[in-house]
């Protein structure tokens, strides 16, 4: 009697526990994706971007161009437009021909020419930085496109050109004002000479005449 009760006690202790494990057994599990676990959403990449250091320069100064967002080691042309800068640019005198007249200024050779196209390779982050130095006057656009991406960026420069310095008059060595008119030295002298000469005549006249009146002239 008393091991039955035992058996019975056991019985319902196993019916117990095993009651939450077939109910969690009984739900439905999720089927995995064939394709493996989902990857998260990537963000969108940065767009390209191109920088000069300068955004004004002197002809025969040296500019450095910096690209970013590019693909990584990825290799980027870069190509140079050239369009000459319209008189009375803002902060900057313009051109003038010898009659006052303002001109445009056109590009102009300046040294040996700089390539209008010429490669950059970036890095791995996507970057690169190259000098330049300009050989011509005018606005520069410089378009730097990636051959693998395709990512495309601009910047601009303006280049002025290498003003002269104005000559200046010196003065004379004598340190005195310069001579505007003629050398008049010498016709004062040949004046000088023959107001003296008329003078000497005047006076010998004068006392040739005295003598004759007084009769100091007359003989015996």
């Amino acid at each position: 009697m008393r091991l039955s009760r035992i058996i019975m006690a056991l019985t319902v202790g196993l019916a117990v526990v095993a009651a939450p494990t077939a109910a969690g057994a009984a739900q439905p599990q999720p089927t995995p994706s064939p394709s493996g676990p989902q990857q998260p959403t990537p963000y969108p990449p940065q767009p390209p971007v191109l920088t000069i250091d300068s955004s004004t320069i002197v002809i025969g100064q040296t500019v450095t161009l910096t690209g970013a967002g590019f693909g990584p080691n990825e290799t980027v042309e870069l190509t140079v437009s050239v369009s000459p800068l319209a008189a009375g640019l803002p902060g900057q005198a313009p051109a003038r021909r010898s009659d006052g007249s303002t001109v445009a200024m056109a590009p102009v050779a300046y040294q040996a020419a700089a390539p209008l196209q010429f490669t950059a390779q970036a890095d791995a982050a996507g970057e690169f930085s190259v000098p330049y130095t300009p050989s011509v006057t005018g606005r520069l656009t410089f378009t730097a496109v990636g051959l693998s991406t395709g990512r495309t960026a601009t910047a601009t420069l303006t280049v002025l050109a290498r003003h002269q310095p104005t000559p200046t008059h010196k003065p004379p060595h004598n340190g005195g004002l310069p001579v505007t008119g003629g050398n008049i030295s010498t016709p004062l002298a040949v004046g000088g000479g023959l107001v003296g000469a008329g003078v000497v005549l005047m006076l010998g006249g004068l006392a040739w005449r005295r003598r004759h009146r007084f009769g100091m002239g007359s003989t015996r």
